[in-house]
């Protein structure tokens, strides 16, 4: 049969999924499956997120990798918990190393790619410590599902193999004659050309990394003979990685921030990642009501409100230990109100205010004792620096590439330093009890989407197949927004009147995509999963 698997002639419908034993939500159906089989097998919610992000480095390596950074917020008793388990730049790198390596760089820009931006990678750390502080199986047993799809291939679904292409062609063009970037092609291509729909694609390189992590809970990653190989490669081609930066790595766990929101606590990592982005905005934004969703007033209020988070977040985020000021002091009532009072009637330059002094994967998983986690890990820029360990298959990330080389800047590069980071996972609760973890992943679009998909539920009572679906807007820079194409134009004929510039996108690809597990008063679990893309829930 002939077929074009991303064409959508006709508009389809998708309802939210309900069930009461186990769910998993993700971009992948095999993952979801993975972490459903791991669930079955006896697994909580923690062993199934576990199994499910193992996979996506297996399933889908255009977003992420086993060199990835990862969050978790974790729901296990009634009880929350948080994970920070992002890498740190190697002790090695300087700003005057990395110029005398580059002297190319634009300005006070890192390099995107190949060895610079590497930072240590934190996945393989966050799933040991996961599974020994909350797991009910072997990490072993968690990530046997992935290894077996790496072992034995699978087929690319529809939008993994248009990624595909888009990295194969992009990397042909920029890393052509550049060695290091071999393996690249060598794992991911069939001799420099793309994999398509329908076609398997096997990873046995990351097979065997997958049970070496298994077996040893990371140590073999971080201290044994995969560190080893990312420390000589990163030798060889003139990289700052060392075997102490792996070896002294350790994931922390943290105490999730919130706001309250119209009567529900929203919650997210503090910084180094920017989910205090969504928060100062939903900050701001509770000083409003709002009647319903298609009003122009309520989107200028939206568009304005996270201006003014992400320019307070650009001056004072980054790694905690280097921050100017108290992030809490970001997302107190009061600054939310002083901010909202700045809001007029027509669009406004994103400035940020004087303090007093003082390519990415997500999933959510529940199991049928009410634990949940809400969980993301992203490689950064799609395939993230090119570099692929050899006889491994560990894609690295190129995090650092959002250090600044401006020593006046808020994330200026320092060894050991964490960067800022876009990675965020979110969860909702009411009264003290979980309602459900959520999370839409795509860059800076991220905590838009976290206000959009939270507004959508607790203000316009969308279920949460509908959060998800709604069209949303993303800003770009200064007062210019982007809406998708089913976007109302007539709203955006009226925001423009205000002095909003606004862009219409051609598709829906740039807006994130998203996931929601709703536990319901009587334990039954609702999911919405991102109609842009190959999501899927799997449940029981």
């Amino acid at each position: 049969m002939q077929f074009d698997p991303l064409f959508q002639n006709y508009a389809s419908n998708r309802y939210c999924v309900t069930a009461r034993n186990g769910m998993v939500c993700t971009g992948s159906n095999l993952a979801s499956a993975a972490g459903l089989e791991v669930l079955k097998k006896g697994g909580n919610a923690v062993d199934a997120a576990i199994a499910t992000a193992a996979a996506l480095t297996v399933v889908e390596p255009t977003a992420n990798g086993i060199g990835s950074d990862a969050f978790a917020i974790v729901w296990m008793k009634d009880q929350m918990y948080g994970l920070n388990s992002t890498g740190y730049a190697p002790k090695k790198i300087s700003e005057e190393a990395v110029r005398a390596k580059h002297p190319e760089c634009d300005g006070n820009k890192m390099p995107t790619h190949g060895w610079t931006p590497v930072t240590v990678p934190g996945a393989p750390k966050a799933w040991a410590e996961l599974s020994k502080r909350f797991g009910k199986l072997t990490l072993e047993e968690c990530l046997e599902p992935a290894i077996r799809y790496a072992s034995e291939g699978y087929p690319l679904s529809p939008m993994l193999a248009k990624m595909f292409g888009v990295a194969t062609k992009k990397f042909n063009k920029m890393f052509e004659g550049k060695p290091e970037y071999d393996e690249w092609f060598k794992v991911f291509t069939k001799d420099h050309e793309a994999y398509e729909f329908g076609e398997m694609i096997q990873l046995p390189g990351h097979a065997r990394t997958l049970r070496l992590i298994g077996q040893t809970y990371a140590d073999a990653f971080y201290k044994g003979e995969i560190a080893e190989a990312i420390v000589k490669q990163s030798d060889r081609d003139g990289g700052f990685m060392t075997l102490e930066d792996l070896a002294n790595f350790e994931a922390m766990w943290v105490d999730p921030i919130h706001v309250n929101y119209h009567g529900y606590d929203v919650w997210e990592i503090p910084p180094n990642g920017q989910g205090i982005v969504a928060l100062m905005a939903l900050n701001i934004l509770k000083e409003f009501e709002y009647t319903h969703k298609d009003d122009t007033e309520c989107y200028h209020k939206q568009f304005e409100a996270i201006k003014m988070a992400f320019a307070d977040a650009m001056h004072y985020v980054t790694d905690p230990r280097f921050m100017k000021v108290d992030y809490n002091e970001l997302i107190k009532p009061e600054f939310g109100a002083e901010r909202a009072k700045e809001i007029e009637d027509f669009a406004k330059q994103p400035d940020f205010k004087e303090l007093p002094k003082s390519g990415t994967v997500y999933l959510c998983t529940a199991d049928g004792e009410g634990n949940m986690v809400s969980y993301i890990q992203s490689n950064y820029m799609g395939f993230g620096s090119g570099i692929v360990v050899e006889d491994y298959g560990v894609a690295l990330q190129n995090r650092g590439a959002d250090f600044s080389l401006d020593k006046e800047h808020y994330n200026y590069l320092l060894p050991g330093k964490r960067t800022y980071h876009t990675i965020i996972p979110g969860f909702l609760t009411k009264d003290g009890k979980a309602v459900g973890p959520f999370g839409v992943m795509g860059g800076y679009m991220q905590p838009q989407g976290h206000v959009q998909v939270v507004m959508n539920m607790v203000d316009f009572h969308m279920n949460p197949q509908m959060a998800l679906d709604a069209p949303r807007w993303q800003w770009m820079k200064d007062k210019k927004f982007m809406v998708e194409p089913t976007f109302n134009n007539a709203i955006v004929q009226q925001l423009l009147a205000k002095g909003h510039e606004i862009e219409i996108a051609t598709s829906g690809l740039s807006f994130g995509r998203g996931q929601i597990i709703v536990r319901l008063d009587n334990g039954v679990l609702v999911s919405g999963c991102e109609s842009r893309t190959d999501s899927n829930t799997a449940c029981y």
